[in-house]
């Protein structure tokens, strides 16, 4: 079919409006860069973001926290506090699970409403939040502390291809998760595994339950088609769509901004955004890219075994370099092979966190040790003891049975999830630290947090220059002694100064 000015049109004959949520500062370079978009990287192109007109800057994770401080050595509050302010005009948003932020496990419910709390506090005002497992006592006691600090609740369905999630399973749990009250419905395919027919016809499912609710897509282009499957997506009744700038676009990502924009409207949607500020977002994070040495976002081709693994979007590239440190590089495709496997044994778990994790570190076990199931994590035994939410298909009675057989698993089947007070967790910490102080200790290392506090702050400058001066840049960042001395040509630099 053409899709050529093929647009549903209002009831009064306008057209439709498509909203952009735009995913730069966050999905993007967590795809593409492993979430490792530092300050100064990110604060210079806050404001032509902010002046686009995009419904809502996606911003900041749980996870994102950990790798600034660990890899960045960065004050990941900081960075949240400087981009926000730098973004008066736009709506920000942050994602979380509806029952955990610390590593994979639970998270008490104190720690969860002050990890919203402080978000708002420092300017988010919209939160995506996703449970594989569609907990909806937890989901609808986040989407009221969510409301309660005056930011929208958007829950999140992930997207599955299994036997058990239908388009009718997925219309029932929308149904759930408007009557929780939320302000919106986000639908997310994190492993690009969405075809256009598949697309038609679950994201009018989605609509038709949603009610009057706007409808979100999020798709990742691992398979190549989530360009096409947008363009059903709003055709079947979305709202609004999820984009990155090109550099961190595509592939492993998410279909570009300016690809995106231009098909819709060619399609007969209108598109309320400012496309003048499209170039300097892209030269800014092509700059990055080449100064730091990190990837652009590369077109992904359509492979079918991605239906078999189904790992999301930055997952198989990081799973892929935690093989090779380990030396395991070419068994790659043995263990995700396994991951398949393991997936259908434990009743088809959504491929996202914590359960993709959770899927992914099993395998890896189950092939280094030649013995399938004989060392099980703990958080497997606290998923198959039913802490994590009611899977979707039955385990497999075999491997529950391995799994179950050790003492450690059979100490969960009577064990509570933890709820400690705020006051209870402050006293491990001295009791008279500050909230957003603790937040982080829960989610970092304290030797992580101490190191990246004695690291001088990292301010790089990438503003356009000559290659010249660039080099001269990078001496004066690396230089380690007191005299620096440049001459090309006729062109001479001398720098003196105290170690």
């Amino acid at each position: 079919m053409s899709y050529l000015d093929c647009a549903p049109r209002n009831t009064d004959g306008s057209r439709r409006t498509i909203d952009i949520v735009d995913q730069t500062l966050r999905d993007g370079p967590q795809s593409w860069w492993g979430m490792r978009l530092r300050k100064d990287m990110g604060l210079p192109m806050a404001t032509d973001l902010d002046r686009t007109g995009f419904h809502t800057i996606d911003l900041v994770g749980s996870s994102i926290f950990e790798v600034l401080v660990r890899h960045c050595k960065e004050d990941p509050w900081d960075q949240l506090i400087s981009l926000s302010k730098a973004m008066p005009r736009t709506t920000v948003r942050a994602g979380t699970r509806s029952n955990g932020i610390v590593t994979f496990g639970l998270t008490a419910d104190s720690v969860m409403d002050l990890w919203v709390q402080r978000l708002c506090a420092h300017g988010i005002g919209s939160f995506w939040i996703y449970d594989g497992l569609f907990n909806m006592d937890k989901i609808g006691r986040l989407v009221k502390t969510v409301q309660a600090e005056g930011a929208q609740a958007i829950p999140c369905i992930l997207y599955a291809d299994t036997p058990y999630h239908t388009d009718e399973y997925y219309a029932a749990r929308t149904r759930e998760l408007v009557a929780t009250g939320a302000d919106g419905i986000e639908l997310e395919d994190a492993a690009g595994l969405l075809t256009p027919d598949r697309t038609r016809s679950l994201v009018a499912a989605i609509k038709g339950a949603a009610g009057d609710l706007p409808v979100e897509i999020h798709f990742h282009s691992n398979n190549a088609m989530a360009p096409v499957n947008y363009l059903e997506g709003v055709l079947a009744g979305a709202d609004r769509v999820h984009t990155a700038s090109r550099p961190l676009a595509a592939g492993v990502s998410l279909p570009s901004t300016e690809n995106t924009v231009a098909n819709l409207r060619y399609a007969g949607f209108d598109v309320d955004l400012d496309d003048s500020y499209f170039a300097a977002v892209e030269e800014h994070l092509l700059r990055v890219a080449d100064y730091e040495e990190l990837p652009v976002g590369q077109p992904a081709e359509y492979s079918l075994f991605q239906y078999r693994h189904q790992l999301p979007g930055g997952m198989a590239g990081t799973f892929k370099a935690q093989l090779r440190d380990r030396g395991m590089e070419d068994r790659f495709e043995e263990v995700l092979d396994e991951m398949s496997v393991v997936r259908e044994e434990l009743g088809y778990p959504v491929m996202a966190t914590p359960f993709s994790q959770l899927v992914g570190t099993q395998a890896v076990l189950n092939v280094v040790t030649g013995s399938r199931y004989s060392v099980v994590p703990d958080e497997v035994m606290i998923y198959a003891n039913g802490f994590y939410g009611k899977p979707v298909a039955p385990l497999d009675p075999n491997v529950l049975d391995k799994i179950m057989s050790s003492p450690k698993a059979k100490s969960f089947e009577n064990w509570e999830p933890p709820q400690p007070s705020l006051a209870d967790l402050r006293a491990k910490f001295g009791g008279s630290i500050s909230d957003d102080e603790l937040i982080l200790r829960l989610l970092v290392p304290e030797s992580d947090i101490d190191v990246m506090r004695a690291t001088p702050r990292r301010q790089r400058d990438f503003s356009p220059t000559s290659r010249q001066t660039r080099y001269i840049q990078d001496l004066v960042e690396t230089a380690v002694g007191a005299y620096l001395h440049i001459e090309a040509g006729d062109f001479s630099l001398t720098l003196e100064g105290d170690h």
